[in-house]
């Protein structure tokens, strides 16, 4: 393949200009935002999770504590129902006031043994509003550093996406000057050579596989016309010629 050394010139351009649509999107793929916004999220479902648990807990507590303050009202009013007919004098029969007594007794050490109940439900109770309170607020200050990072990130990719786009136009611009077997060539080794697809040669050494050329294929180098289309012996890259390439 022949082409004008200008042309092959070019390539380099648009493979400097490869080089960094690349590290562009790499730098893209790796903002620390990234990751942060990640662990954020895990610790945020997890705490979300926390939450649904207490909340839940808060409201059984409450419903529990409910039942309980009913069945104390229960036994208290029935104690009260027993007091007035006790006092009342309804009740003449000594079986008969002997038996309201013992249930008057047996109510009082019901209703004190439910009301202990009540007392401890209150406290489960407490200490699940207290959790739900605190599990509230944890959410709050993880969903504004999720928030805040969420920012960063965005305004860190709208600057890089901004500089792809002038990278991408400029690259554009120089390939269409670039005969197109040229162009389809490059493109081909650099999908198949990890994204370098033309390199330079400079003193005698291919900057694409890093290797010094021998006398050899330098002076086969030397011998070739300036339009035709090198290629290095050991990587297969396109070899472009410049004044720095050592030949003189």
């Amino acid at each position: 393949m022949n082409a004008a050394p200008a042309d092959q010139i070019r390539l380099l351009d648009v493979q400097a200009l490869d080089v960094r649509l690349s590290q562009l999107s790499h730098k893209s793929n790796s903002l620390p935002e990234h990751a942060e916004i990640e662990q954020l999220g895990s610790d945020l479902a997890q705490l979300r999770d926390l939450l649904v648990a207490s909340t839940t807990e808060e409201s059984d507590t409450t419903r529990e504590q409910t039942k309980a303050e009913q069945d104390v009202d229960q036994v208290r009013q029935r104690a009260v129902r027993d007091q007035q007919r006790l006092d009342s004098g309804a009740v003449s029969s000594p079986k008969d006031l002997e038996s309201l007594q013992r249930e008057l007794t047996s109510l009082a050490k019901r209703q004190g043994d439910l009301e202990d109940v009540v007392l401890e439900i209150m406290e489960r109770r407490e200490a699940a509003q207290e959790r739900v309170t605190e599990l509230t607020q944890r959410v709050a200050a993880v969903q504004a550093k999720v928030d805040d990072a969420t920012a960063r990130r965005d305004a860190a990719l709208t600057e890089l996406d901004a500089e792809i786009a002038t990278v991408t136009k400029d690259r554009q611009v120089v390939a269409e000057v670039i005969p197109a077997d040229l162009m389809k060539l490059y493109d081909k080794l650099r999908a198949q050579q990890g994204g370098v697809g033309a390199a330079r040669l400079y003193q005698r050494r291919c900057e694409g596989c890093r290797l010094e050329l021998n006398i050899t294929e330098v002076n086969d180098v030397k011998a070739a016309s300036p339009d035709t289309v090198l290629r290095c012996e050991n990587c297969h890259r396109i070899l472009v010629r410049t004044s720095e390439s050592g030949l003189s």
